[in-house]
C-alpha cells in the first residue's frame, strides 16, 4: 500500500512557517520511500488556513516533493533543475519565469524588485558570480 505521510514537521518553533518545517520533514521522507506528502500550510497549528495559504502549502509540498525526486534519481527531475540552472547562467529572466514552480510569484518579484530595467539582478555588482567564472573560465562575460 502507497504510504503518505503529513509533514513530518522537523522542529515545533516555527509558528507561521510550519508549510517550510514540513517540506523539509517531507523531502526527507519522499527521499526515503514516502509515497505521497500532504501539504501544511503557514496557518497550521494557528488557525484556519486561508486561499493564500493554502497555495503556500501547496507549493513547498511541491518543493519538497522535486527535491526527493532528484535525491531519488527520478527521470526527468535533475534535468528540470539544469534546464533552470542554464537559464540563470544565461541570465534568461523570462525563461526563469516560466520554468519556476511559482511563476506569477517570480515574475512579480523580477518586476517590483529589480531596481533596473537592465538584463542584469539587483544583488551582486562587481561581485557578480557568472561574471567573475566567465573571466576565469575564459568565456563570454555574463553579468548580473
Amino acid at each position: 500500500a502507497p504510504f503518505y505521510v503529513l509533514g513530518p514537521i522537523v522542529t515545533d518553533i516555527a509558528p507561521g512557517y510550519d508549510h517550510i518545517t514540513s517540506a523539509i520533514g517531507g523531502a526527507i521522507a519522499a527521499a526515503s520511500g514516502a509515497d505521497f506528502l500532504c501539504y501544511v500550510t503557514p496557518a497550521e497549528h494557528l488557525g484556519l488556513p486561508d486561499k493564500e495559504d493554502v497555495k503556500e502549502g501547496v507549493i513547498a509540498a511541491k518543493i519538497a516533493a522535486h527535491a526527493a525526486d532528484i535525491a531519488k534519481g527520478v527521470k526527468g527531475a535533475k534535468e528540470k533543475d539544469l534546464t533552470m540552472a542554464r537559464a540563470r547562467k544565461a541570465l534568461n529572466w523570462d525563461d526563469q519565469i516560466k520554468l519556476s514552480i511559482d511563476p506569477d510569484k517570480a515574475f512579480k518579484y523580477r518586476i517590483n524588485k529589480n531596481i533596473s530595467t537592465a538584463k542584469t539582478c539587483s544583488m551582486c555588482g562587481k561581485f557578480c558570480a557568472m561574471k567573475i567564472v566567465s573571466e576565469y573560465l575564459g568565456t563570454s562575460a555574463m553579468t548580473c
